[in-house]
């Protein structure tokens, strides 16, 4: 056996292994993907809830946003301030004011709205309103079926005693994916400190509204008229606030015949204690 021949073979791929690892060490460096160090400390910030609140798909996808100056350090509503406060300081930004967000479900009417029929069938809001629009007689309305429920993980909304959707806005975190499961359109962002909110979503005339709930905007137009600050205004027969101009005086609320307008914490009698 001519182990000179064995011993040159060996020492060639030795050799060709550590010029093959000399440049792939080159290579490594020279094309590498400079991370920024303050992403690690960003991540650490954030809760991780991924629940996509901000706007992006899931923390790191908010994190990488942040550090290429796509998003500011107020977007993540389950951190709320304490977070936007330490994504602040690790950006080295001073922090604006945080709009904190809730979900508002726009309507009262349940059990006190006429049906125009028993629904019996899937246990899905999307499935009962293809079904000749839904059992409710206001097209408005919300079906109770929890839809929104289901979705949300953070256990803020329930189905209350007159089977409507509520939110327990303690527990809401404005990630809104609520908002999105709602196939009538009716779950909606309001300022989490809104004094004042319609909780109805009906643009029928209030001849006809009267009919069918016993409880929706009518249209009016006595909020409209009470408020000194033109916060409130009545279209399309419901009535609508500007967030931006309304100063949470109550006025509005107190002249309301039907008791629409409410705070954004919704009626605290009608959430069930284990809420």
């Amino acid at each position: 056996m001519d182990y000179l021949h064995i011993l040159s073979a060996v020492a060639i791929l030795g050799l060709l292994g550590a010029v093959l690892g000399l440049l792939l060490a080159f290579a490594s460096r020279v094309f590498a993907v400079k991370t920024d160090e303050r992403l690690e400390s960003i991540l650490e910030a954030l809760p991780g809830a991924n629940c996509g609140g901000c706007g992006f798909a899931g923390c790191s996808a908010y994190a990488s946003a942040i550090l290429d100056g796509t998003a500011g350090p107020s977007s993540c509503c389950v951190g709320g301030g304490e977070t936007a406060a330490k994504l602040a300081k690790i950006m080295g930004v001073e922090l604006g004011q945080n709009l904190r967000l809730t979900a508002l479900v726009k309507c009262s009417g349940g059990t006190r709205a006429l049906k125009k029929y028993q629904y019996q069938g899937l246990d899905n809001c999307l499935a009962a309103m293809k079904t000749g629009g839904g059992p409710n007689e206001c097209q408005y309305g919300c079906l109770g079926l929890g839809s929104c429920v289901k979705v949300c993980q953070f256990g803020a909304l329930f189905i209350n005693e007159y089977g409507v959707a509520q939110v327990n806005h303690e527990k809401c975190t404005g990630c809104l994916r609520c908002v999105k499961a709602c196939p009538k359109g009716i779950i909606a962002a309001v300022p989490y400190y809104a004094d004042c909110n319609v909780i109805c979503s009906s643009k029928e005339r209030g001849g006809i509204l009267r009919k069918i709930c016993e409880i929706g905007c009518l249209g009016c137009h006595i909020c409209e008229k009470t408020c000194k600050f033109d916060a409130i205004h009545v279209v399309d027969n419901l009535a609508t606030i500007d967030y931006d101009k309304c100063t949470g005086c109550g006025d509005c609320a107190e002249k309301c015949p039907r008791h629409l307008i409410v705070d954004a914490g919704l009626n605290e009698k009608y959430q069930p204690e284990n809420a």
